[in-house]
């Protein structure tokens, strides 16, 4: 023990007790999913607070030099039984009161469950040092070394601090109607007990008016349960907004919903409103589940998700390589499903997983904030068959399930989604998220880090080739974007049993008349050639600027491939907004093939004899935001010629951009979105609003190309050379890098952001790579060729797809299917399972890869 002593008295100025800031990794290894759970426990270095499984310690040990690691190992208690389940075989649980994680009330993180050992573990010969071997050290090694203990095993995890950051799910707003409601003098007393509805003798689910004091049942749900809609309806007869639920009341509060306001709100004068009807708050006991209750039995039951179980089927558990589950880190079940397919994909698995030991001998310092890391460390955990176990029993006491359960201990990417997330206003939340607008976001990640080398995003990139026929000239005009997901419409008027549709229609009219409960939906069942028929079809351009006729006319606009990628991404438009602009689900159904022939969608390019619009472009815009000095020939003067500028009209139709405005949205959106559009109509601009409300600069000034935004500045200001080949490099032209940093005060990484979410904006501008220009490009006879893509034959199959339960995309469940050696797969979270009959006409994201011949 002398010797120890020794070694610890050499290492003692390494050794740091966290201070309030420090990132302390005390739950996941760097680059592993390793955990103190795990075999062989966790080593937390003492002075860079980094987490290593057994496996990876002796790497961080031999590169840092550190020598002292806080070794972590937790292993499961056997759960006892309390008085409230004695006897039931399930496991203690305390239950929530708070749609939370991590904080009092909330979820719990159940680290109470597990018996833990701590000890100082000394690097290379792995010398341990208990508390116990401490107590015997010098008082400085001691108290030094017990201090950093302490200190460590009581910071928050970097993860528990996340978990609690980012969900907290029961914040309401106080009533705008609280403070000052009206309350009738009506002599109305609300008996402690005996309350029915006052239409239809309900005795549950009840609400007190706190206008008036009458009593009424709740909403009606879907099978008929819940109430007869009896409060709703006095609202709308009286206009009382209020209503408190009876059975919820207690000395801490109670429900008080705001049908004006439709939600859960505060009332800051409750007891107030209450005691007018002779209600004492203070000797209420609670007698029915609050909302809050309700919500957490819901999102506790999200896990099983009966439904998506393909029709209750007892499904078969799979395991191994490939076939590794992911927990639920709070509604992160869309990112998921993105990754478990995304490692299906060989490009991915080459870059990240088969180098990986490469990656990780180049990985930084600090690993747990690189992408290139984390991503290979997801990629080698879902891949390798490391974690794909099933989970432990429940312990003694608990009763074996007849079903298997599929469920795995599995991973939970916590590293990965912070790192993703970070800076993201929705992907750094616990909010439900868009799997497509997801899969985008790390598809735009990936090509960021991967500037050069090879980059498996390729395998999804593919060019799209406008064709734009003016029809006062039939001269055309072709453009090419880059794009990675095809978009597929959705012609619901094409539905195959439109009059099922219309009689399910006409029995909710009936149904919302009478009272009754409401019937079961229809799902529309629409024909994947109709979908795909609705891609190909000319689309009619209104008021289209031509070149040809230096006139407004009409044109039409015809979509093709340019390009076929490796993989096809389809995502089918079900999420869209009704005409009262309030996001909806389109329930359909369609008959998606296992196979699909794009050839007939390839673009043709010029057809000989046809004659292309002459590239003269459309009036430039007078803008407020650049200083426009004057015109050569009537303000300037030959020997200063650098802001000549052919000036004519004003092109933005001022109409279009008042409805917008008058539609709450900001006037720089505004102006930008009929801008971009070439002042081709309402919808058209709506469009675009609706496409691009999530880009950081949405309400940004509009920036012309040329131009700058910055105050003081002329519009020839110069941008970083050493930007623009960065950009340049990633397969860009020198106009759009240019654009790109001009638009973002010439910051790189929001340039980069803004030119991957503005691609279709830059259709009109010639791509070119290594940046050559169209000038550069006219002694060529071919068009400047675009963004690296791969091309080849325009056959696919399916082999994988990712469907959404719940009414939006801010809501609701994830699930995948993966087809394995043959075998479809139901990825769902942490249950893998053999599939019997994958749902594939409800998928939401489709994705093809290409047959070889």
């Amino acid at each position: 023990m002398a010797e120890v002593s020794e070694v610890l008295m050499s290492v003692l100025s390494t050794i740091r007790v966290p201070r309030p800031g420090d990132r302390v990794h005390k739950d996941e290894c760097a680059l592993s999913f390793s955990s103190p759970e795990s075999e062989g426990g966790l080593y937390v270095c003492m002075n860079s607070f980094l987490g290593f499984g057994s496996q990876y310690v002796d790497r961080h040990h031999t590169r840092s030099g550190q020598r002292a690691y806080l070794h972590i190992s937790r292993t499961r208690k056997a759960p006892k039984e309390d008085e409230e389940n004695s006897g039931s075989g399930d496991p203690p649980k305390k239950k929530p009161t708070r749609l939370a994680i991590g904080i009092e009330g909330g979820f719990n993180v159940e680290q109470e469950q597990y018996e833990e050992e701590v000890k100082v573990v000394l690097f290379p010969d792995r010398q341990e040092v208990t508390s116990d071997d401490l107590a015997t050290m010098p008082d400085l090694v001691r108290e030094r070394v017990s201090l950093a203990m302490a200190g460590l095993m009581s910071a928050d995890s970097v993860s528990h601090a996340l978990q609690v950051q980012q969900w907290d799910g029961e914040v309401r707003a106080e009533s705008r109607h609280a403070v000052e409601l009206k309350q009738l003098d009506n002599g109305t007393k609300i008996p402690p007990s005996g309350w029915r509805c006052e239409v239809c003798d309900l005795q549950e689910n009840l609400w007190m008016n706190l206008s008036d004091g009458r009593v009424f049942c709740g909403r009606r749900y879907f099978d008929g349960s819940g109430g007869n809609n009896h409060a709703l309806l006095h609202f709308q007869q009286t206009g009382h907004p209020l209503a408190v639920k009876l059975g919820t009341i207690t000395p801490d509060g109670a429900d008080v919903y705001s049908y004006d306001e439709d939600d859960m709100v505060l009332d800051p004068k409750l007891p107030e409103h209450l005691s007018h009807f002779g209600i004492d708050m203070m000797t209420m006991e609670k007698t029915e589940r609050t909302m809050t209750e309700l919500e957490i039995a819901v999102n506790q039951r999200v896990g099983e998700w009966e439904v998506i179980q393909e029709s209750g089927a007892t499904l078969r558990p799979l395991s191994g390589p490939g076939l590794t589950g992911m927990k639920n880190l709070g509604n992160s079940c869309y990112l998921n499903s993105v990754m478990q397919v995304l490692f299906t994909v060989p490009d991915f698995q080459s870059k990240y997983v088969s180098n990986i030991d490469k990656i990780f001998d180049e990985a930084p310092s600090d690993p747990t904030q690189d992408f290139k890391t984390q991503v290979a460390k997801l990629g080698y955990g879902l891949l390798s068959g490391e974690y794909s176990k099933p989970a432990p029993d429940l312990g003694e006491g608990s009763e074996p399930s007849s079903e298997p359960r599929g469920d795995q201990v599995g991973i939970a990417a916590r590293m990965f989604k912070a790192l993703v997330g970070r800076g993201h206003p929705e992907f750094s939340t616990n909010r439900q998220q868009d799997a497509q607008e997801f899969l985008l976001h790390f598809i735009n990640m990936v090509e960021r880090n991967c500037r050069s080398g090879v980059n498996p995003s390729e395998a999804f990139r593919f060019l799209v080739e406008e064709r734009i026929v003016c029809q006062q000239s039939q001269k055309a005009k072709y453009t090419q974007r880059v794009d990675y997901i095809l978009q597929l419409p959705v012609p619901m008027d094409q539905a195959t049993n439109t009059e099922e549709l219309q009689e399910a229609e006409r029995r909710r009219e009936e149904a919302d008349s009478s009272g009754a409960p409401p019937p079961a939906p229809v799902r529309a069942c629409i024909p994947f050639t109709a979908c795909m028929a609705a891609l190909s079809e000319p689309e009619t351009l209104t008021d289209f600027w031509s070149s040809a006729a230096q006139a407004k006319t009409t044109a039409t606009k015809t979509t093709r491939f340019a390009s076929f990628p490796d993989h096809m991404v389809i995502q089918v438009k079900k999420f869209t907004f009704g005409q009262d602009w309030v996001p909806k689900k389109l329930d359909v159904s369609i008959d998606v093939p296992d196979t699909l022939d794009l050839t007939a969608l390839r673009g043709t390019g010029q057809q000989p004899g046809e004659e292309l619009l002459p590239e003269v472009a459309p009036p430039p815009l007078m803008t407020p935001d650049v200083e426009v000095k004057g015109i050569l020939g009537s303000h300037g003067n030959e020997e200063d010629d650098s802001l000549y500028s052919p000036l004519l009209s004003p092109v933005l139709d001022d109409s279009t951009v008042s409805q917008l405005c008058e539609m709450g949205f900001p006037l720089e959106a505004c102006r930008k979105a009929v801008y971009y559009t070439g002042n081709t109509g309402i919808d058209a601009a709506m469009n675009w609003v609706m496409g691009h409300m999530d880009d950081p600069d949405f309400s940004a000034p509009l920036v012309l190309p040329g131009t700058s935004s910055a105050p003081g500045t002329t519009p020839t200001e110069s941008v970083s050379e050493e930007h623009l080949a960065t950009i340049v490099s990633m397969g860009f032209s020198r106009d759009q890098a240019t654009r790109a940093l001009r638009a973002t005060s010439n910051i790189l990484e929001r340039a980069v952001d803004w030119i991957f979410s503005h691609l279709d904006d830059l259709e009109s501008m010639e791509v070119s790579e290594g940046g050559r220009s169209a000038a550069e490009s006219e002694g060529s006879r071919e068009p400047p060729p675009g963004p690296k893509v791969r091309d080849g034959p325009g056959k696919y199959e399916l082999f994988a797809f990712i469907s959404h339960m719940g009414t939006s995309t801010m809501c609701g469940h994830y699930v995948c299917h993966i087809k394995k050696d043959q075998q479809w797969v139901i990825f769902n979270d942490q249950k893998v399972c053999a599939s019997e009959k994958p749902p594939k006409d409800l998928g939401y994201l489709y994705f093809y890869r290409r047959v070889t011949e």
